[in-house]
């Protein structure tokens, strides 16, 4: 009952998610990452989907966010997964790896991942979770500190002489874990996941700290052949929450011969991303994406870039030494 359940059901599931995407319009803020690239690095976000394939998985993604705005933000992520055989299950593990800064913000993460995968039905459900630690700090800058760069708020209100911000440089750490599920299949796939279960909190001395709430992901995807097969349309959303708020993404992007693609995203009331990037043979793919505002921010910037990087290696495993190879030269 399960099987058939799950052939049809899970199917369902994952349009259901695209169509749902399309319908809700709230907006939404966060302080975990915005990446439009989304789709590339979907373990970055869940960790059930670390170990997908036959091959490890590495992606370098760095963004510039709204390029020309002082102190917008950057952006750089580097991951790696792999699948792995424990006797007779089949699992995934990864490392993720965050550098996020936004104004005097920093926010620095790393992840040890894994995931248990069970075949149901005609594809793979994956559950999975990562352990690591954020450690999320506050620069002390002259745009804060500095008499002559004081910024008055009405008239009774200075950030400088603020006593809720840092008046040095600080740092700290904190134990964070986040849980997925994850199901796919050759033709369709889709997820759910959640970041910062235990809502960390950062201690910045006795005077200072920062607590790091949970953000609810949902995605999905499809793979669809045209008339003429070396053409696939790839659709695929993200859905952000913190159970407050949302925010919707819907990207439409085709592929050609299994090399090239390009494509259009749009995310509401921030930005339509355009996006393009090649697999080069060996492994090695590279991508890159645009995001043109469609709010009041284009006044002040012409928008935001993002570039993207994988690579894949296969495991070749003998009988007596274990080794790697890439498929660059297989």
């Amino acid at each position: 009952m399960s099987e058939i359940l799950s052939g049809i059901s899970m199917k369902k599931v994952v349009l259901s998610i695209l169509l749902l995407l399309i319908s809700i319009g709230s907006v939404f803020s966060q302080f975990d990452v915005q990446l439009s690239q989304y789709m590339f690095h979907t373990s970055s976000y869940n960790p059930a989907a670390v170990g997908e394939g036959d091959l490890i998985h590495m992606t370098f993604q760095f963004r510039d966010q709204w390029l020309g705005f002082p102190n917008a933000g950057k952006t750089w992520l580097l991951s790696a997964n792999s699948p792995l055989k424990i006797g007779n299950s089949n699992n995934g593990i990864g490392l993720t790896f965050l550098h996020d800064q936004v104004g005097q913000f920093v926010n620095q993460s790393a992840h040890l991942q894994y995931a248990y995968k069970r075949k149901l039905g005609p594809g793979v459900l994956s559950v999975g979770a990562d352990l690591g630690f954020v450690n999320i700090g506050f620069n002390k800058g002259d745009s804060i500190q500095s008499p002559s760069h004081v910024i008055p708020i009405g008239d009774y209100h200075q950030i400088a002489d603020d006593p809720l911000i840092p008046t040095s440089s600080v740092t700290g750490f904190g134990f964070d874990m986040n849980v997925g599920v994850y199901y796919s299949t050759p033709t369709y796939y889709g997820g759910i996941s959640y970041s910062h279960l235990n809502s960390p909190t950062v201690s910045w001395g006795d005077k200072w700290s920062f607590k790091e709430y949970g953000t609810l992901y949902l995605t999905g995807g499809y793979n669809l052949a045209l008339a003429d097969p070396k053409y696939v349309f790839k659709p695929s959303a993200l859905i952000k929450s913190d159970l407050s708020s949302w925010q919707w993404e819907l990207t439409s992007r085709v592929e050609y011969d299994s090399k090239y693609w390009g494509g259009l995203s749009y995310r509401y009331q921030d930005a339509v991303v355009f996006l393009a990037g090649i697999n080069i043979s060996g492994g090695l793919s590279v991508g890159c994406s645009y995001d043109l505002p469609t709010s009041k921010i284009l006044s002040v910037s012409p928008g935001s870039l993002e570039f993207l990087a994988t690579y894949d290696l296969q495991y070749l495993f003998g009988k007596r030494t274990n080794k790697y190879k890439s498929i660059r030269i297989l």
